[in-house]
């Protein structure tokens, strides 16, 4: 186990950090996952372009993911139900090629390596002062796949996800699972991450600092603990 100094002066112990859109580059990993599966599978004989399949892919993951963090869906349904609508939108009515897109894109996506500029630098800067912890929303076994292949997962203390915890952010009770893993106090703890609802006003209720990474900077009105367009700018923070 690695031995952390804390400084007196600073009552944070640990950073819990997001890791999609955060970290790992969602985006890009995700749209190069896609034009693979497109490719393989030659979908340009039914689809216009690889373009055209990400997009309408995304459409529909996005509405779904929110159904899948409010519960309404099972982590099986959204899997196969992604691609379905995706594929039925398209004029493509076949189920069985739906549920191996949805088997095949989770085994490709987490082989994908991009990261958000200056993560690693960020983690070599807080991992000898601080107890780091993921937590996130995503499919349990693919985010510690991620961070394995990226070589992040060893500046970790614990990958906590919905799946492990039973509660998904912005849900209290992920953050207070979080907080019993790491034994320590609201006020001891900070969350980084990029979803404002999700991460942040959720982080705030349940009460603990935060801090909003927001890279395009897009306006809103909530009152967040710090706010920075870049990763680097968190050293100045913590």
């Amino acid at each position: 186990m690695r031995i952390k100094f804390f400084s007196i002066s600073n009552r944070y112990r640990y950073v819990f950090i997001d890791l999609d859109r955060t970290l790992w580059d969602f985006e890009r990993n995700s749209l190069e996952a896609l034009h693979e599966l497109f490719s393989e599978y030659k979908l340009d004989s039914v689809v216009a372009d690889a373009t055209t399949f990400s997009r309408t892919y995304v459409k529909h993951n996005n509405y779904l993911w929110n159904s899948y963090c409010k519960g309404e869906l099972t982590k099986e349904v959204l899997r196969y139900k992604r691609f379905d609508a995706t594929l039925s939108e398209l004029g493509v009515n076949n189920h069985q090629l739906a549920a191996k897109l949805g088997e095949e894109y989770l085994r490709i996506l987490p082989l994908k390596t991009i990261l958000i500029p200056n993560a690693k630098e960020l983690l070599d800067y807080l991992a000898p002062k601080y107890g780091l912890m993921i937590l996130s929303n995503g499919f349990h076994e693919v985010q510690v796949d991620k961070l394995k292949r990226c070589g992040l997962n060893h500046y970790f203390d614990r990958v906590v996800t919905s799946e492990l915890s039973g509660y998904h952010k912005p849900d209290p009770r992920a953050f207070g699972y979080a907080l019993s893993s790491a034994n320590i106090r609201k006020n001891q703890g900070i969350m980084v991450g990029d979803d404002l609802e999700v991460d942040i006003v959720g982080a705030r209720k349940f009460g603990m600092d935060q801090i909003f990474f927001n890279p395009e900077r897009k306006p809103h009105g909530e009152k967040v603990t710090y706010e920075v367009e870049t990763l680097k700018e968190i050293t100045q923070i913590l």
